[in-house]
């Protein structure tokens, strides 16, 4: 399928779906230093633009007719990584998205956020204009550790098929991931040349001091050395000497979010942080796309409800508490 990359960065999304099969024939984003990286590891044109700019974007994406369309909307003011603000703007971004979506009506979508957009007004209307453009929808929350990512992270997707059934790649996805979650040390050996690194806590009541023998935590858009006079949590690993502990490098991160050590990363430090905590990691982006794959070669298993499979994974209780979604729209589901 061809297939258009919205709020594409410096690639993530773009490069699991190329890996997955998929003809990745434009991109859009509106930050130059994420397109200048984006440019240097692709064939393919990314075009900066203003996605809030819906007709023009739209004008631009219809030319290229994609079967596709993939975006991750900017999470900031749904994140609880910093201040969660929707005044702010950029959730506006997600109306964007779901109206360039509608307007060019590929046979597919997949939108990426993070977790906590289940509790915002935003997906409840997002959701609604879906389903009134006649998209099938699936939902599900991804824990990255399960899904070939050496990193525990977890981000909600909603994928669409136009005329179909909702929540018709569910179990295609649950049968999908694996047993237990991956490591560092399963990703990457002992290629980093160390056990132990520091990562920044939010605050000095959690750890700092993490394993490669367990996934890493979410890779953030900052990345801070130890500060004089760190003190060890007692959730740290006992008898770490500090002396011997740093901060993952800047690449090493980009290894964690599944980028290939060949991809070409050029910028200030601080912007790299930032493109590279900011991307759907490579390869899970990759098994959502295979998912698709999966279901247009065999089709749906099992019908299971986007109820069931959201309650089976303990994540949300009552969607219909948590979404509020007209009684209509859920005899629809």
């Amino acid at each position: 399928m061809k297939c258009v990359d919205l709020f594409a960065g410096c690639g993530g999304m773009s490069l699991g779906f190329s890996l997955a099969g998929f003809d990745i024939i434009g991109a859009f984003d509106n930050w130059d230093e994420a397109i200048e990286v984006y440019r240097d590891n692709f064939s393919h044109p990314i075009f900066k633009q203003d996605l809030q700019n819906e007709q023009e974007s739209i004008n631009k994406i219809q030319e290229l007719t994609p079967d596709l369309i993939i975006g991750g909307p900017p999470c900031q003011d749904f994140s609880s990584a910093g201040k969660r603000d929707l005044s702010m703007g950029r959730a506006d971004l997600t109306y964007s998205f779901a109206n360039i979506v509608c307007a060019v009506k590929p046979s597919w979508f997949v939108m990426e956020n993070v977790e906590q957009i289940k509790k915002s007004y935003i997906l409840k209307e997002v959701i609604e204009q879906f389903i009134n453009n006649n998209y099938g929808l699936s939902s599900v929350i991804l824990d990255a550790s399960y899904c070939g990512v050496p990193q525990s992270r977890t981000r909600f997707f909603l994928i669409g098929h136009w005329g179909d059934k909702h929540n018709q790649l569910n179990c295609l996805f649950k049968e999908m991931l694996s047993d237990k979650p991956m490591t560092i040390r399963d990703y990457l050996g002992d290629s980093l040349e160390l056990k132990y690194y520091y990562r920044h806590p939010r605050n000095y009541n959690r750890r700092g001091v993490f394993s490669i023998d367990e996934p890493s935590p979410t890779i953030r858009g900052v990345n801070r050395p130890i500060p004089k006079g760190y003190k060890l949590n007692s959730c740290d690993p006992p008898n770490i000497d500090l002396n011997q502990i740093r901060p993952l490098t800047t690449i090493e991160r980009s290894y964690i979010q599944t980028f290939p050590k060949d991809f070409i990363f050029r910028g200030t430090k601080t912007n790299l942080e930032q493109m590279i905590g900011n991307a759907v990691p490579v390869n899970l982006a990759k098994f959502v796309a295979i998912g698709i794959t999966n279901y247009l070669k065999n089709g749906s298993k099992q019908q299971l409800t986007l109820f069931d499979f959201i309650n089976d994974n303990k994540i949300i209780k009552d969607i219909q508490n948590q979404f509020n979604l007209p009684s209509d729209l859920l005899n629809k589901i």
